[in-house]
């Protein structure tokens, strides 16, 4: 039996800010972020997790770093790191930006996923190193197992966890630290949770 939980980082400066991030840019938590990462924490804590992987990039880190306190080795995986946005990382997402982004969403829908920005990376780049984290580091494990991500990445690894074409990954919204949960059943992964947000609820311990 396996069980994933799958989160998204918390929040940067630079989602506050509406700065693009990416593969390239390495943001550290901000106030609300590591408070998100504490909230995470005490909702998940006495989950007994046989692993804990996080993406090469410090946001990601940090998000789990409180479950370090309990013992666990945070294994970091860049397979997992972001999407790489090439030339307009760190850029603001202004309103030529989104016209620009939005034509990209468009040929993705479309089936067009070998389309990028300048620079960057395509869904189908971005799968093949997720497909590869399956496949080498994921695929023998059992228990349950925390991942933190990223919010594109987050949609294309559910999209390959559950063997839907990229086409589709618009369809699993997100939030800084919003959880999905999978089960693989019969070598098949389920999502029984969605975009679940609830711990972020809880009242910080002062």
């Amino acid at each position: 039996m396996q069980t994933l939980f799958i989160i998204r980082h918390g929040e940067t400066d630079f989602n506050k800010q509406g700065l693009i991030q990416g593969r390239g840019v390495n943001t550290s938590l901000n106030e609300e972020g590591r408070n998100q990462a504490q909230t995470f924490f005490q909702a998940y804590q006495n989950i007994k997790f046989a692993h804990v992987f996080a993406s090469a990039l410090l946001r990601s880190q940090q998000s789990v770093e409180p479950f370090k306190n309990l013992g666990y080795e945070i294994k970091i995986s860049p397979a997992l790191d972001e999407m790489s946005w090439g030339i307009y990382e760190g850029h603001r997402a202004d309103k030529e930006m989104n016209h620009i982004y939005k034509e990209l969403i468009t040929q993705w829908t479309n089936g067009k996923l070998d389309q990028r920005m300048e620079g960057g990376e395509s869904p189908l780049d971005l799968q093949k190193r997720q497909q590869d984290f399956i496949q080498y580091e994921l695929s023998a494990l059992e228990g349950n197992i925390l991942i933190c991500t990223h919010g594109r990445a987050m949609r294309s690894l559910l999209c390959t966890l559950i063997e839907e074409d990229l086409s589709g990954m618009d369809r699993f919204p997100h939030r800084n630290l919003t959880l999905y949960k999978l089960e693989r059943q019969n070598g098949k992964y389920l999502i029984t949770e969605s975009n679940n947000a609830d711990h972020l609820k809880l009242d910080l311990i002062k």
